[in-house]
């Protein structure tokens, strides 16, 4: 309907920040390169994502993914990314809310970032010893070319081993159960839905445009629903 890809509001705030394809893509381009020539992170390193639904979490997400790195994003406990068993990581996307009381309980990672996830692409607050602030890193990035190297259904996407070709199978099969097509617009509750693979990587795939809604106001749910053009709620 607008022409952007991703949609992110925060009731709670006020906050409403939206992203075209291009400008995702641009976002998306600055992380791979921020991790690899920045970093020095190459293809099959690994990264832990500790972050909510998020526009700035797709951005990571698919950064990394298009840099060839394996991610988790499940929690460190579900995710067998305990500090102690978990398996080593080079990097770490962290919440900064999450991280204070147990920030013992991260696991170590030679790189470390925190996102506030402040309105629009603001810096963040505070910025804990030991992390650097994402948004500003990844910004300075802006304007880099997506990576060259083509990323291989049979590599790996996940700490877990599940390779690309797998987790874009299952993700098209997750758009089909709930009856995603190619130009529905998906209102996500993100309370409801913290899985990438549903709020994300299944809209995706089957080529539809996401709004996600944190601190969702259930009185403004129908102006929202007309106002966005939404087709299918998730």
């Amino acid at each position: 309907m607008n022409g952007q890809l991703i949609t992110f509001y925060d009731d709670a705030t006020g906050e409403r920040t939206g992203l075209t394809a291009a400008q995702l893509g641009g976002w998306v381009a600055a992380t791979a390169q921020l991790l690899t020539a920045e970093c020095g992170l190459r293809r099959g390193s690994r990264a832990g994502v500790l972050l909510p639904p998020h526009w700035q979490t797709a951005a990571v997400l698919l950064g990394a993914w298009a840099a060839g790195i394996e991610v988790s994003f499940r929690g460190w406990g579900a995710a067998g990314l305990s500090p102690e068993t978990g398996p080593a990581l080079d990097v770490t996307f962290v919440e900064r809310r999450r991280v204070g009381s147990w920030l013992e309980d991260v696991p170590p990672a030679e790189h470390q970032f925190v996102l506030g996830l402040a309105a629009g692409d603001g810096p963040t607050s505070d910025v804990p010893q030991g992390y650097r602030d994402f948004t500003p890193s990844a910004r300075a990035h802006l304007g880099a070319a997506p990576p060259s190297a083509v990323v291989d259904a049979g590599e790996a996407a996940t700490v877990d081993g599940t390779t690309f070709g797998e987790y874009g199978a299952v993700a098209a099969r997750l758009a089909k159960a709930r009856g995603i097509e190619s130009g529905d617009r998906i209102l996500v509750d993100t309370t409801d839905c913290e899985e990438p693979l549903i709020w994300l990587m299944a809209p995706l795939t089957a080529g539809a445009s996401i709004v996600l809604c944190t601190n969702l106001d259930r009185s403004r749910l129908d102006d929202r629903m007309a106002a966005e053009g939404i087709t299918r709620l998730l």
